[in-house]
């Protein structure tokens, strides 16, 4: 991720997706947008968010150590990668009761039976169908 993509003022994220997704804009919430702040300080020159000891730029194989390590640390029963947190991210919101709609957009599905997946199994999606 480049600094470009980074709105501190407004609080935003641009993003670019891989695969053909739709590119978004996200609010950032506060506690994100503090730290945002510090990386920002602590290296000031740097056109990368995540950079190496050397200033360079994350490579996607130095993120997927890094979380699968992460996940063996937690001593989780199964090996993790970066693509669970997406995914995470999608049945968290199904199961608060969000719109399939919304979240489609926040994942940057451009067919929504790529989101399904996320409500199909949610506890929530028939809470409130009936009143008592």
């Amino acid at each position: 991720m480049r600094w470009e993509q980074i709105d501190l003022k407004a609080g935003l994220v641009h993003v670019a997706r891989v695969k053909n997704g739709t590119p978004s804009t996200h609010p950032i919430r506060g506690p994100e947008l503090r730290a945002l702040r510090d990386l920002r300080r602590e290296y000031p020159e740097s056109p990368y968010l995540f950079v190496t000891e050397r200033g360079g730029p994350m490579t996607p194989a130095t993120v997927r150590k890094m979380i699968a390590r992460a996940g063996e640390l937690a001593a989780l029963p199964f090996p993790i990668h970066p693509h669970m947190l997406r995914h995470s991210a999608g049945y968290k919101l199904a199961n608060e009761g969000h719109d399939t709609r919304a979240i489609q957009q926040y994942l940057g599905h451009k067919n929504i039976t790529h989101t399904v997946r996320y409500t199909e199994l949610s506890p929530e999606r028939f809470r409130g169908f009936w009143k008592d």
